[in-house]
């Protein structure tokens, strides 16, 4: 839950609904449903968003009583030796095993846009590089991207009083539509509801994910590219529209940094502007790169097939390296969509665990 707790910022809601953001047990006994009716939290499966800090303290129980052994440590090393695999934590301590399950999550990818990687890092951040925006206030800030993390963004910092200017290519914020239930019948067929949204496409995303694994490459990277893509939900659009500056269909063609400020130059359908910050968010989404795997030994990573920089994977979630396994978000351009959500884990959990105590009767 690491990503949840220091990644995303106070004050966030879900896009998934409620009965799409659970956390995956054998039994499925534990949900967010019960866990909100624990704690006497408001909770609906559909229409009523969930704030971040109840996600992730709804995860932080789950571990607490379904996974007691957990040991929290940061791994600094991950190398292949002969017949095994050597871990390093960051406290010194070696470990050996002869599998190894790699579930990152996202914090490693976060993409900074070209144009700015060159800004030092007192004046542009990606946005998960924060988890508390209060800090803003009073500050003039620009939010780059159209996407759910930029959106987000944006209205927390207007909230706490800072001044925003959202930029972004897109001509327009995809904002989700809201949810209206119940919903007639011939609604729920032609445009039946998943985990991840609504529509036959997503349905099949969640409901075929060895299927996508099946297609040729090139297809899954259209796919992964084109469906689903940024769209913020629909909570949020009130806390925007029409309260700060918006520069849609926008590319930055220059960007300077003077006397702890920042000038970007934006050319927005035609009209060339500059807009003059304290500080630049880059709510610019998530690439997979094995080479932002720091933990990775450069011989290991070598090793590993990538196209795109994403590993190559079995359908047992097995990299080129034998017993070298990826999960969650870096194993989303094998298996689709669904892995870039919490809710992928049960299929992940359910495949890979199968998988594995397969192997471990033929191999004891």
């Amino acid at each position: 839950m690491q990503s949840w707790k220091s990644h995303m910022p106070k004050g966030m809601f879900l896009k998934s609904e409620g009965f799409a953001s659970n956390l995956y047990d054998p039994d499925q006994a534990f949900t967010l449903a019960r866990y909100c009716r624990e704690k006497n939290h408001p909770y609906a499966d559909v229409g009523l968003p969930v704030p971040l800090e109840i996600f992730a303290a709804y995860g932080a129980e789950f571990q607490r009583r379904l996974v007691p052994n957990l040991e929290a440590s940061e791994i600094s090393s991950l190398r292949r030796t002969a017949g095994c695999f050597e871990l390093t934590t960051e406290n010194g301590e070696e470990l050996q095993a002869l599998k190894v399950i790699v579930a990152a999550g996202i914090s490693y990818f976060s993409h900074l846009p070209a144009a700015l990687e060159h800004l030092p890092g007192a004046l542009v951040t990606h946005s998960s590089q924060h988890s508390d925006l209060s800090g803003f206030r009073g500050r003039r800030v620009a939010v780059i991207g159209a996407g759910a993390s930029a959106v987000d963004a944006a209205a927390i910092l207007h909230e706490s009083g800072a001044e925003v200017e959202l930029i972004a290519r897109a001509s327009d914020i995809a904002f989700h539509d809201p949810p209206v239930e119940p919903r007639p019948l011939w609604q729920q067929i032609i445009n039946p509801r998943s985990t991840i949204g609504l529509g036959w496409r997503s349905r099949l995303c969640t409901d075929t994910p060895l299927l996508f694994h099946a297609m040729p490459a090139k297809f899954r990277f259209r796919v992964l590219k084109s469906h689903l893509g940024p769209a913020p939900g629909w909570f949020v659009k009130h806390k925007v529209v029409g309260h700060m500056s918006m520069h849609l269909g926008a590319i930055l063609t220059q960007v300077v940094a003077r006397r702890d400020r920042v000038f970007l130059k934006l050319s927005s359908r035609g009209r060339d502007e500059e807009i003059v910050v304290d500080h630049v968010i880059a709510g610019t989404g998530y690439r997979v790169s094995l080479q932002r795997l720091a933990l990775l030994d450069d011989d290991l990573r070598r090793q590993i097939r990538a196209v795109d920089e994403a590993p190559v994977l079995s359908r047992t979630f097995e990299s080129s390296v034998a017993g070298l396994y990826f999960v969650g978000l870096a194993a989303a351009s094998c298996f689709g969509p669904l892995l870039r959500f919490a809710c992928g884990a049960e299929f992940t959990a359910r495949h890979l665990s199968r998988h594995l105590t397969r192997a471990g009767r033929r191999n004891p």
